[in-house]
C-alpha cells in the first residue's frame, strides 16, 4: 500500500512538470444549478446570459490556458449550465461517492452498490406518469434527467476511481469533445464490483451512456440525444439472522463473513436500455423572438429479476417469504415505454416563452404467464393477469420568464382519458443581488400507482397480486433562501391516498422482528402532513472551517405510513492549506453524521423495495469520518477513514432492520481531469 501511494504522488508531481504551458483550468466556484430552465433566453451554447452565478464562476481564466475555462460547459436537460471546475472544496468531497452526488438524506447499506434507505422524504420528486417500481434498486439508475450534455473547445476527460469494501473497485471514465463549434459528442462508463464483508453480498453494476448535442450554424435547430445501457446486480442475503452476535462482535463474529444470513443463493438484477431525443426548430429566422416546434422522444425497456437456486438450502421450518410453487425461484418482470411529446412555442424577449404540448405515452408491463392465486387463509382463488398495457395522453402548457432579477416557471398538464392524471407546477425566483436570492415552488400532482403496486407475480405463493388503487395526490410547497450568512429551505406537503408496502405476518423472533416476510401493497386512506426545515451554514476562521447541515422534519398521520427521523445533521470541521508554492492544495478534517431513532423502513429484496414496519427503531448512533483531500493541478486525491468510531461507540448501527451499517473502512480514490 505504501508503494502504491508513493507511485501516485510521483505521478502527481511529474504531471505538474509535464503540463506546464498547457491548460490550467480555473479553481473557482462551481456555478449553481437553477430550479427552472428552458431554451428561452439562452445563447447559442446553452448559457443563460442573465445567470449571475454562472457569470461569476467563469470570469477567471488561467494565464496558461489554451481555451477560456468558461468554454468548458456542463448543461443539464433543463439548460441549467455550470462551468467545469477542478477546485478542491468540501462540497466536492460530499459528492465523492458511488452516486457522484451529495447523499445527505440517504443512508447507504453495508456494501458499495447496494441500496440506500431514505432519511429525507422529499429527496426524489414524484413522477407524473406511473413508473416501473422496484424503487430500492433505482437509486443508482441514471434517468433521462441525470444525463448531462457538454460543450468543450478541446477534448475533456474525467477519470474517477474509488476503492470498495473488499475485492473490487469503483471506476467512472468519461470523455467529451466538439468536432465543431456546433456539434459535441460524449461517452462514459461507470463500473462497480465489490464483494462486501458479509456472506452473499456481491455488488456488480455498469452504467454506460453516450450522446451528442448539436445546434445549426444559424441557431434555428437545436438537438440533444443520448443512449444509456445499465445493469445493477446484487447478491441478496436478506440481512443477518442473529443480531446479538453482530452487536457483541466478539471473535469470530468480528469477521463479518462468519455471521449467518437468511439467503446464500439469492440475487437481483435490474437492467435497462434507453434512447432519448430532444430537439426543436425555430420557424422564423433566428432571433430572440420566434415560433418554434418542439419534440421529445423516449424509448426505454427495463427488466427486474429475482432468482434463488433453492429455497430449502437453509432447512428452515418457516420459509422467509412463505410457501412457494417450486423450490427454484426465478421471477422476471418486463417493462417498456414509448413516449412522444410534441409542442409548439412562442418565445419573446419581452414576454417570455409560451409553449403548448401533447405528451403521448404507451407502456407495457408484463410477465410470461397467468397466475392462479390460492388466496390463502380460506380466501377464494383469483386469476392474476400477466400484463398491463396502457396508452396515456397528456395535454398541457408551460410558461417561462427570465428577465433581470426574476425567474418564473409554470407548468400545467392533464390527461385526456379517464385516468385523472394531472400536474400543476410552478416556481418563482428573485435574485436580490449576486449573493441573495429567494425561491418559491408549488406542485399539485394527481398520479397513478407505480406498476409494481398494481401487478406482481412470483413463484412465492403470497407474492401475487393485481390491484386497482386510487391515484396518489400530492400538494407540495417549497421555499428556499440563499444568503452569504445562511442557506435555508423548507417543504410542506399534504399527501392523500399514499401507497406503501407492509408486512402481513406478525409472528416475531427473539429480537422482535418478523420471522416471515409477506409484504403486500396497501393504500392509506387518510391524509399525511409532512414538514421539513433545512439549514446550511459554514463558519470560517483563518484556515479552519466548520460546515453544518441540519434537517428537522415531522409527519402528522393517523397511522405510521411515512416514517422519517425527526432530526438529521452533518457537521464537518476541516483545515485547508497549500504547499510547494501552492502546487499542492490540501484539506483534512472530520465529518460527524447523526440521525435520531425512528422506525426505518425495512428492505425486501424479493420486490426490490422498502416496506413500512413498527418493530425495530434504528438510528441514534454517531458516525465519524476522517478525511484527507489533496489536489495537484487537475488531479484530486481523497483518503477517508469511514466510521472510524465503530468499535468505540458500540455495534448497534443499522441501515434497515437486520441490515447493519458499515464498519470502519479505509477508502482511497481520485478524480483526474484532462483538457487536451
Amino acid at each position: 500500500m505504501q508503494k502504491f501511494f508513493a507511485v501516485v504522488f510521483l505521478c502527481m508531481f511529474f504531471s505538474v512538470e509535464a503540463q506546464v504551458g498547457k491548460l490550467q483550468p480555473m479553481s473557482g466556484t462551481i456555478g449553481n444549478r437553477g430550479t427552472i430552465g428552458n431554451q428561452n433566453g439562452f445563447d447559442q451554447n446553452g448559457f443563460d446570459p442573465q445567470n449571475r452565478d454562472q457569470e461569476r464562476s467563469t470570469k477567471s481564466t488561467g494565464k496558461d490556458s489554451i481555451a477560456p475555462i468558461k468554454d468548458y460547459k456542463i448543461i443539464t436537460l433543463l439548460n441549467d449550465t455550470i462551468a467545469v471546475d477542478t477546485a478542491l472544496s468540501i462540497k466536492k468531497y460530499y459528492r465523492f461517492n458511488y452516486l457522484r452526488k451529495d447523499n445527505f438524506g440517504l443512508l447507504p447499506f453495508a456494501n458499495e452498490g447496494q441500496t440506500y434507505n431514505v432519511l429525507k422524504y422529499n429527496i426524489k420528486k414524484p413522477s407524473v406518469f406511473p413508473e416501473f417500481g422496484f424503487s430500492a434498486k433505482h437509486t443508482a439508475y441514471l434517468e433521462k434527467e441525470d444525463v448531462d450534455y457538454y460543450s468543450a473547445p478541446t477534448p475533456y476527460t474525467e477519470l474517477y476511481y474509488r476503492s470498495v469494501m473488499k475485492q473490487g473497485q469503483n471506476l467512472d471514465a468519461f470523455v467529451t469533445l466538439n468536432t465543431s463549434k456546433e456539434l459535441n459528442f460524449f461517452i462514459g462508463y461507470k463500473g462497480l464490483r465489490s464483494l462486501g464483508k458479509y456472506m452473499n453480498q456481491l455488488s456488480s453494476s455498469g452504467n454506460f451512456r453516450m450522446g451528442a448535442s448539436y445546434s445549426s450554424p444559424n441557431k434555428r435547430y437545436l438537438m440533444r440525444t443520448h443512449f444509456a445501457a445499465q445493469d445493477i446486480l446484487n447478491q441478496e442475503n436478506g440481512g443477518i439472522r442473529d443480531l446479538d452476535l453482530f452487536e457483541s462482535s466478539v471473535s469470530p463474529y468480528n469477521k463479518r463473513e462468519r455471521l449467518d444470513v437468511y439467503f446464500k443463493d439469492a440475487e437481483t438484477l435490474l437492467k435497462g436500455k434507453r434512447f432519448f431525443l430532444n430537439h426543436q426548430y425555430q420557424l422564423n429566422k433566428a432571433t430572440k423572438n420566434g415560433l418554434l416546434l418542439t419534440h421529445e422522444f423516449v424509448y426505454e425497456d427495463k427488466r427486474f429479476n429475482f432468482s434463488q437456486l433453492n429455497i430449502n438450502v437453509q432447512n428452515d421450518t418457516i420459509l422467509r417469504f412463505g410457501s412457494a410453487y417450486q423450490d427454484k425461484i426465478d421471477n422476471k418482470t418486463r417493462y417498456y415505454q414509448l413516449s412522444n411529446k410534441f409542442g409548439a412555442a412562442f418565445q419573446s424577449d419581452l414576454l417570455g416563452r409560451f409553449e403548448f404540448f401533447t405528451d403521448l405515452l404507451k407502456y407495457d408491463y408484463r410477465y410470461n404467464s397467468l397466475t392462479v392465486s390460492s388466496g390463502g387463509n380460506g380466501a377464494e382463488q383469483s386469476i392474476i393477469p400477466n400484463q398491463i398495457t396502457k396508452d396515456i395522453a397528456l395535454l398541457g402548457g408551460k410558461y417561462l420568464y427570465r428577465k433581470d432579477k426574476w425567474r418564473a416557471n409554470l407548468l400545467l398538464s392533464t390527461s385526456l382519458g379517464d385516468d385523472q392524471t394531472s400536474n400543476l407546477e410552478g416556481s418563482l425566483r428573485y435574485d436580490w443581488n449576486e449573493e441573495v436570492s429567494v425561491n418559491f415552488g408549488y406542485q399539485k400532482l394527481n398520479k397513478m400507482a407505480d406498476l409494481n403496486y398494481q401487478l406482481y407475480q412470483s413463484d412465492y405463493v403470497y407474492y401475487n397480486w393485481y390491484n386497482d388503487f386510487k391515484n396518489e395526490k400530492y400538494n407540495s410547497f417549497d421555499v428556499s433562501m440563499e444568503t452569504p450568512w445562511v442557506t435555508l429551505s423548507g417543504n410542506y406537503s399534504i399527501i392523500d391516498d399514499k401507497l406503501y408496502f407492509s408486512n402481513d405476518r406478525k409472528l416475531l423472533n427473539e429480537f422482535g422482528l418478523p420471522i416471515q416476510l409477506v409484504t403486500t401493497p396497501k393504500q392509506f386512506s387518510g391524509t399525511i402532513n409532512y414538514l421539513s426545515l433545512q439549514l446550511q451554514k459554514e463558519f470560517k476562521v483563518g484556515r479552519f472551517a466548520l460546515d453544518n447541515t441540519v434537517l428537522y422534519q415531522n409527519a402528522e398521520q393517523s397511522e405510521n405510513v411515512l416514517n422519517v427521523p425527526q432530526f438529521l445533521t452533518r457537521n464537518t470541521l476541516y483545515y485547508t492549506d497549500a504547499f510547494f508554492d501552492k502546487a499542492l492544495h490540501f484539506q483534512t478534517g472530520v465529518t460527524f453524521s447523526y440521525f435520531s431513532k425512528y422506525y426505518a423502513n425495512g428492505y425486501n429484496p424479493l420486490i426490490g423495495d422498502f416496506y413500512v414496519q413498527d418493530q425495530m427503531k434504528i438510528g441514534g448512533y454517531p458516525v465519524f469520518d476522517f478525511f484527507i483531500n489533496m489536489k495537484v493541478r487537475t488531479a484530486q486525491i481523497y483518503i477517508t477513514m469511514e466510521h472510524f468510531n465503530s468499535s468505540m461507540t458500540g455495534y448497534n448501527f443499522y441501515s434497515a432492520p437486520s441490515y447493519p451499517y458499515r464498519d470502519f473502512t479505509f477508502r482511497f480514490g481520485l478524480i483526474w481531469n484532462f483538457f487536451s
